[in-house]
Protein backbone atom coordinates (compact mmCIF):
# COMPACT_ATOMS: atom_id res chain seq x y z
CA UNK A 1 0.00 0.00 0.00
CA UNK A 2 1.63 3.46 -0.76
CA UNK A 3 0.84 6.29 1.60
CA UNK A 4 -0.31 9.26 1.53
CA UNK A 5 0.72 12.75 3.33
CA UNK A 6 -1.01 15.81 3.20
CA UNK A 7 0.04 19.71 4.52
CA UNK A 8 -3.55 20.99 5.71
CA UNK A 9 -1.43 24.24 6.40
CA UNK A 10 -0.42 27.21 4.88
CA UNK A 11 3.32 27.18 5.51
CA UNK A 12 5.16 25.79 2.49
CA UNK A 13 7.18 22.44 3.18
CA UNK A 14 10.00 22.74 0.10
CA UNK A 15 11.20 19.48 1.83
CA UNK A 16 8.73 17.31 2.35
CA UNK A 17 7.82 15.82 -1.41
CA UNK A 18 11.57 14.67 -1.70
CA UNK A 19 11.97 13.64 1.65
CA UNK A 20 8.37 11.50 1.26
CA UNK A 21 9.46 10.31 -2.01
CA UNK A 22 12.22 8.47 -0.81
CA UNK A 23 9.86 6.07 1.48
CA UNK A 24 7.47 5.80 -1.82
CA UNK A 25 4.77 8.15 -0.21
CA UNK A 26 2.71 10.88 -2.09
CA UNK A 27 2.86 14.53 -0.97
CA UNK A 28 0.30 17.19 -1.57
CA UNK A 29 -0.19 20.54 0.26
CA UNK A 30 -3.71 22.19 0.78
CA UNK A 31 -4.05 24.93 3.07
CA UNK A 32 -7.28 24.16 5.27
CA UNK A 33 -9.12 26.53 7.50
CA UNK A 34 -12.40 24.54 8.79
CA UNK A 35 -12.27 21.23 10.14
CA UNK A 36 -14.85 20.59 7.50
CA UNK A 37 -12.11 21.18 4.81
CA UNK A 38 -9.08 18.92 6.58
CA UNK A 39 -12.01 16.03 6.19
CA UNK A 40 -12.37 16.31 2.87
CA UNK A 41 -8.71 16.91 2.08
CA UNK A 42 -7.26 14.66 4.00
CA UNK A 43 -9.71 11.70 4.56
CA UNK A 44 -7.56 9.22 2.98
CA UNK A 45 -4.11 10.56 4.48
CA UNK A 46 -1.97 8.45 6.16
CA UNK A 47 -0.06 11.35 7.93
CA UNK A 48 -1.14 14.93 8.39
CA UNK A 49 1.05 18.11 8.69
CA UNK A 50 -0.38 20.81 10.02
CA UNK A 51 0.65 24.49 11.61
CA UNK A 52 -0.22 26.21 14.49
CA UNK A 53 -2.22 28.92 12.53
CA UNK A 54 -4.41 26.28 10.42
CA UNK A 55 -7.85 24.63 11.19
CA UNK A 56 -8.26 23.01 14.16
CA UNK A 57 -8.19 19.18 14.41
CA UNK A 58 -11.47 18.71 16.89
CA UNK A 59 -12.53 15.12 17.83
CA UNK A 60 -15.28 15.41 14.73
CA UNK A 61 -12.26 16.08 12.35
CA UNK A 62 -10.74 13.18 13.56
CA UNK A 63 -13.68 11.05 13.47
CA UNK A 64 -13.38 11.62 9.67
CA UNK A 65 -9.59 11.04 9.14
CA UNK A 66 -10.29 7.07 7.78
CA UNK A 67 -6.50 6.55 7.51
CA UNK A 68 -4.63 8.75 9.72
CA UNK A 69 -1.86 7.57 11.44
CA UNK A 70 0.13 10.54 12.93
CA UNK A 71 -0.63 14.48 12.96
CA UNK A 72 2.77 16.15 12.68
CA UNK A 73 2.83 19.54 14.35
CA UNK A 74 5.05 22.33 12.34
CA UNK A 75 5.95 23.75 15.77
CA UNK A 76 6.73 23.21 19.53
CA UNK A 77 3.30 23.47 20.44
CA UNK A 78 0.04 21.16 19.61
CA UNK A 79 -2.71 23.64 20.71
CA UNK A 80 -4.90 23.16 17.79
CA UNK A 81 -4.91 19.60 18.78
CA UNK A 82 -7.65 17.95 20.69
CA UNK A 83 -4.50 15.66 21.97
CA UNK A 84 -7.09 13.48 24.03
CA UNK A 85 -9.20 12.67 20.97
CA UNK A 86 -6.20 11.97 19.08
CA UNK A 87 -4.89 8.99 21.82
CA UNK A 88 -9.06 7.80 21.45
CA UNK A 89 -8.85 6.97 18.03
CA UNK A 90 -5.11 6.08 17.65
CA UNK A 91 -3.71 8.99 16.03
CA UNK A 92 0.01 9.72 17.28
CA UNK A 93 0.49 13.42 17.68
CA UNK A 94 4.22 14.45 16.97
CA UNK A 95 5.80 17.80 17.41
CA UNK A 96 8.94 19.46 17.02
CA UNK A 97 9.76 20.12 21.12
CA UNK A 98 13.06 21.63 21.22
CA UNK A 99 12.62 23.75 18.07
CA UNK A 100 14.18 27.65 18.19
CA UNK A 101 15.26 27.21 21.59
CA UNK A 102 18.23 29.25 21.25
CA UNK A 103 16.17 31.80 19.22
CA UNK A 104 12.96 32.16 21.50
CA UNK A 105 15.55 32.54 24.73
CA UNK A 106 17.61 35.19 23.10
CA UNK A 107 14.71 36.90 21.87
CA UNK A 108 12.96 36.56 25.65
CA UNK A 109 16.66 38.31 26.78
CA UNK A 110 16.87 41.05 24.30
CA UNK A 111 13.41 41.65 25.00
CA UNK A 112 14.19 42.12 28.93
CA UNK A 113 17.63 44.32 27.77
CA UNK A 114 15.45 46.41 25.88
CA UNK A 115 13.32 47.10 29.10
CA UNK A 116 16.13 47.40 31.26
CA UNK A 117 17.56 50.01 28.95
CA UNK A 118 14.47 51.57 27.69
CA UNK A 119 16.47 51.45 24.19
CA UNK A 120 12.83 51.11 22.12
CA UNK A 121 11.59 54.42 24.04
CA UNK A 122 15.26 55.98 23.79
CA UNK A 123 15.44 55.33 20.29
CA UNK A 124 11.22 56.58 19.79
CA UNK A 125 12.34 59.23 21.42
CA UNK A 126 15.75 60.72 19.59
CA UNK A 127 13.87 59.92 16.50
CA UNK A 128 10.75 61.76 16.58
CA UNK A 129 12.31 64.83 18.30
CA UNK A 130 15.62 64.66 15.84
CA UNK A 131 17.67 65.72 19.27
CA UNK A 132 21.12 66.89 18.10
CA UNK A 133 22.43 67.41 21.20
CA UNK A 134 22.51 64.54 24.07
CA UNK A 135 21.61 66.03 26.88
CA UNK A 136 19.65 64.06 29.84
CA UNK A 137 17.39 62.92 30.66
CA UNK A 138 15.51 61.32 27.56
CA UNK A 139 13.00 59.17 28.98
CA UNK A 140 10.93 59.54 32.16
CA UNK A 141 11.18 56.81 34.26
CA UNK A 142 14.75 55.45 35.95
CA UNK A 143 16.66 53.12 34.64
CA UNK A 144 18.45 50.52 36.89
CA UNK A 145 21.54 48.20 36.25
CA UNK A 146 20.23 44.17 35.35
CA UNK A 147 22.89 42.57 37.95
CA UNK A 148 21.31 42.12 41.53
CA UNK A 149 17.40 41.99 39.92
CA UNK A 150 15.49 39.18 40.20
CA UNK A 151 13.99 37.23 36.82
CA UNK A 152 10.77 35.04 37.45
CA UNK A 153 10.51 32.55 34.81
CA UNK A 154 6.86 30.98 34.61
CA UNK A 155 7.12 27.67 33.13
CA UNK A 156 10.65 25.56 33.74
CA UNK A 157 11.04 24.11 30.25
CA UNK A 158 13.53 23.90 27.39
CA UNK A 159 13.18 27.54 26.68
CA UNK A 160 13.13 28.59 30.07
CA UNK A 161 16.37 26.60 30.82
CA UNK A 162 17.61 28.01 27.85
CA UNK A 163 17.28 31.95 29.26
CA UNK A 164 18.57 30.69 32.44
CA UNK A 165 22.35 31.01 31.75
CA UNK A 166 21.62 34.30 29.25
CA UNK A 167 20.31 36.10 32.34
CA UNK A 168 22.48 34.49 34.46
CA UNK A 169 25.41 35.75 32.25
CA UNK A 170 24.20 39.85 33.30
CA UNK A 171 23.69 39.07 36.88
CA UNK A 172 20.06 38.30 37.06
CA UNK A 173 19.12 36.12 40.31
CA UNK A 174 16.83 33.61 38.66
CA UNK A 175 13.86 32.31 40.95
CA UNK A 176 11.46 29.79 38.58
CA UNK A 177 7.68 28.85 39.36
CA UNK A 178 6.36 25.34 37.14
CA UNK A 179 4.17 23.12 39.24
CA UNK A 180 4.35 19.98 37.10
CA UNK A 181 8.26 19.78 37.70
CA UNK A 182 10.31 18.41 41.02
CA UNK A 183 12.25 20.46 42.84
CA UNK A 184 15.44 18.20 41.46
CA UNK A 185 14.48 20.00 37.98
CA UNK A 186 16.45 22.86 38.79
CA UNK A 187 19.56 21.45 40.08
CA UNK A 188 22.74 22.59 38.55
CA UNK A 189 20.91 25.72 37.43
CA UNK A 190 21.47 27.93 40.25
CA UNK A 191 17.50 28.45 40.36
CA UNK A 192 15.60 29.13 43.10
CA UNK A 193 11.95 27.18 42.52
CA UNK A 194 9.30 28.65 44.38
CA UNK A 195 6.19 27.26 45.81
CA UNK A 196 3.72 29.38 44.32
CA UNK A 197 3.18 31.91 41.45
CA UNK A 198 1.74 34.72 43.73
CA UNK A 199 5.74 34.28 45.35
CA UNK A 200 7.54 34.63 42.55
CA UNK A 201 5.52 37.82 41.00
CA UNK A 202 5.95 39.80 44.07
CA UNK A 203 9.84 38.63 44.08
CA UNK A 204 10.22 39.81 40.69
CA UNK A 205 11.67 42.69 38.61
CA UNK A 206 11.01 40.95 35.11
CA UNK A 207 8.78 38.07 34.82
CA UNK A 208 9.11 35.77 31.59
CA UNK A 209 6.56 33.61 30.17
CA UNK A 210 7.30 30.28 28.98
CA UNK A 211 4.35 28.25 29.22
CA UNK A 212 1.92 25.91 26.99
CA UNK A 213 -1.38 27.12 26.13
CA UNK A 214 -3.71 25.08 27.95
CA UNK A 215 -7.56 25.42 29.53
CA UNK A 216 -5.37 25.87 32.98
CA UNK A 217 -3.01 28.98 31.66
CA UNK A 218 -5.68 30.56 29.10
CA UNK A 219 -5.35 34.25 30.54
CA UNK A 220 -3.63 33.04 33.55
CA UNK A 221 -2.25 36.73 33.63
CA UNK A 222 -5.13 38.38 34.81
CA UNK A 223 -5.74 41.93 36.48
CA UNK A 224 -5.49 40.23 39.98
CA UNK A 225 -2.21 38.85 39.07
CA UNK A 226 -0.73 42.38 37.59
CA UNK A 227 -1.80 43.54 41.19
CA UNK A 228 0.18 41.06 42.67
CA UNK A 229 3.83 42.26 40.84
CA UNK A 230 5.72 45.17 40.99
CA UNK A 231 5.07 48.36 40.25
CA UNK A 232 8.25 48.94 38.80
CA UNK A 233 8.23 45.20 36.95
CA UNK A 234 8.00 44.06 33.74
CA UNK A 235 6.08 41.31 31.65
CA UNK A 236 8.08 39.34 29.35
CA UNK A 237 5.61 36.81 26.73
CA UNK A 238 7.55 34.89 24.34
CA UNK A 239 5.36 31.70 24.70
CA UNK A 240 1.68 31.81 23.67
CA UNK A 241 -0.88 35.13 23.19
CA UNK A 242 -3.43 33.66 25.12
CA UNK A 243 -1.81 33.28 28.55
CA UNK A 244 -2.11 36.67 29.16
CA UNK A 245 -5.57 38.51 29.40
CA UNK A 246 -5.27 41.82 27.11
CA UNK A 247 -7.63 43.74 28.61
CA UNK A 248 -6.32 43.31 32.01
CA UNK A 249 -2.66 43.84 30.27
CA UNK A 250 -3.85 47.33 29.16
CA UNK A 251 -5.78 47.83 32.86
CA UNK A 252 -1.90 47.25 34.38
CA UNK A 253 0.05 49.26 32.08
CA UNK A 254 -2.42 52.26 31.86
CA UNK A 255 -2.94 52.19 35.44
CA UNK A 256 1.34 51.99 36.40
CA UNK A 257 0.13 48.31 38.00
CA UNK A 258 3.30 47.07 35.92
CA UNK A 259 6.12 49.12 34.32
CA UNK A 260 5.94 47.73 31.08
CA UNK A 261 5.68 44.43 29.14
CA UNK A 262 7.35 43.70 26.21
CA UNK A 263 5.74 40.89 23.87
CA UNK A 264 6.41 38.65 21.19
CA UNK A 265 2.90 37.04 21.00
CA UNK A 266 -0.69 38.25 21.25
CA UNK A 267 -4.17 36.71 21.23
CA UNK A 268 -4.54 36.66 18.81
CA UNK A 269 -1.35 36.72 16.98
CA UNK A 270 -0.80 40.13 14.52
CA UNK A 271 -4.06 41.70 16.00
CA UNK A 272 -2.28 44.65 14.63
CA UNK A 273 -5.71 47.05 15.78
CA UNK A 274 -5.52 46.45 19.66
CA UNK A 275 -4.92 49.51 21.78
CA UNK A 276 -2.67 47.99 23.59
CA UNK A 277 -0.49 48.70 20.64
CA UNK A 278 -1.03 52.49 21.44
CA UNK A 279 1.00 52.51 24.80
CA UNK A 280 4.55 53.77 25.07
CA UNK A 281 5.30 51.30 27.76
CA UNK A 282 4.59 48.29 25.41
CA UNK A 283 7.07 46.64 23.07
CA UNK A 284 5.96 44.22 20.60
CA UNK A 285 7.69 42.08 17.99
CA UNK A 286 5.37 40.24 16.11
CA UNK A 287 5.63 37.01 16.94
CA UNK A 288 9.64 36.84 15.24
CA UNK A 289 11.29 35.00 18.27
CA UNK A 290 11.51 31.92 16.60
CA UNK A 291 12.80 33.08 13.62
CA UNK A 292 16.41 32.48 12.31
CA UNK A 293 18.66 31.79 8.93
CA UNK A 294 18.65 28.06 10.46
CA UNK A 295 15.66 27.50 12.81
CA UNK A 296 13.31 27.60 9.26
CA UNK A 297 14.96 24.79 7.46
CA UNK A 298 15.57 22.71 10.57
CA UNK A 299 11.61 23.05 11.37
CA UNK A 300 10.36 21.88 8.11
CA UNK A 301 12.35 19.01 7.59
CA UNK A 302 11.63 17.44 11.25
CA UNK A 303 8.04 18.04 11.24
CA UNK A 304 8.66 15.58 8.43
CA UNK A 305 10.57 13.41 9.61
CA UNK A 306 8.54 12.58 12.16
CA UNK A 307 5.82 11.28 9.95
CA UNK A 308 8.04 9.49 8.26
CA UNK A 309 8.85 7.61 11.35
CA UNK A 310 5.91 6.45 11.94
CA UNK A 311 5.25 5.48 8.49
CA UNK A 312 8.22 3.09 9.07
CA UNK A 313 6.47 1.36 12.21
CA UNK A 314 8.86 3.62 14.67
CA UNK A 315 7.06 6.03 17.44
CA UNK A 316 7.84 9.78 16.73
CA UNK A 317 10.77 11.27 18.29
CA UNK A 318 8.31 13.91 20.50
CA UNK A 319 5.15 12.13 21.02
CA UNK A 320 2.45 14.31 23.02
CA UNK A 321 0.48 11.31 23.53
CA UNK A 322 2.43 8.08 24.83
CA UNK A 323 -0.85 6.53 25.83
CA UNK A 324 -1.77 6.46 22.04
CA UNK A 325 0.48 3.50 21.80
CA UNK A 326 -1.74 0.73 22.58
CA UNK A 327 -4.50 1.86 20.53
CA UNK A 328 -2.36 2.71 18.08
CA UNK A 329 -1.23 -1.13 17.77
CA UNK A 330 -4.90 -2.45 17.19
CA UNK A 331 -6.11 -0.32 14.97
CA UNK A 332 -3.32 -0.35 12.33
CA UNK A 333 -2.12 -4.09 13.58
CA UNK A 334 1.46 -2.80 13.84
CA UNK A 335 4.35 -3.84 15.95
CA UNK A 336 5.82 -1.28 16.84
Amino acid sequence: MKFKVVNTGSLENPYAAEMLAKIGADYAQQPCWAGEQVVEIARDADGIITTPFDAQFTREVMDGLDRCRVISNMGVGYDKVDVKAATDRGICVAYVSDYCMEEVAEHAMALILACARQTAAINSIMKEKKLTKLQPPWVEKPIFKLRGQTLGIVGFGRIGRTLVRKAQGFGLKVIAYDPYIPPTSVMGYDVELVRSLRQLLKRSDFVSLHVPLTEETTRMFSTKRFKTMKPTAYLINTARGGVVDQEALQEALSGGYITGAALDVMEPDLFLDSPLLKLDNLIYTGHSAFYSETSGPELRRRVVQEVIRVLQGKWPQNLANPGVKRKFKARFKSRQ
